[in-house]
């Protein structure tokens, strides 16, 4: 519920004047991006992902095998880049169309 004295902020967007609470919450929801994985699953933060084909890893001259699990994959704020751990390789990011969700 908003209370009676809550300031109103101007929203360029729709041209009208709404609570501020009311436009946060519209902008937060702009911002929040979809990430899907190879079959369309919707990720989150904390999901376990497989790999849907082998990956050369570039500077850790590896190669992660179709089938590796990857745990507790984090969202990055892009639609198709996931952050993950992976032991031996600092720093991995994967592309979301490469991965299945458990």
């Amino acid at each position: 519920m908003m209370s009676s004295d809550e300031d109103y902020v101007y929203d360029e967007e729709s041209g009208e004047w709404m609570p501020a609470s009311e436009l946060a919450a519209k902008r937060a929801a702009q911002d929040t991006v979809e990430v899907r994985d190879a079959v369309g699953n919707l990720l989150a933060d904390g999901d376990a992902v497989t790999l849907i084909k082998d990956l050369e890893v570039k500077g850790a001259g590896q190669t992660l095998k179709r089938g590796t699990l990857i745990s507790s994959i984090r969202l990055t704020g892009d639609a198709q880049e996931i952050d993950c751990k992976y032991p031996g390789i600092k720093g991995l990011v994967l592309r979301a169309e490469f991965v299945k969700k458990r």
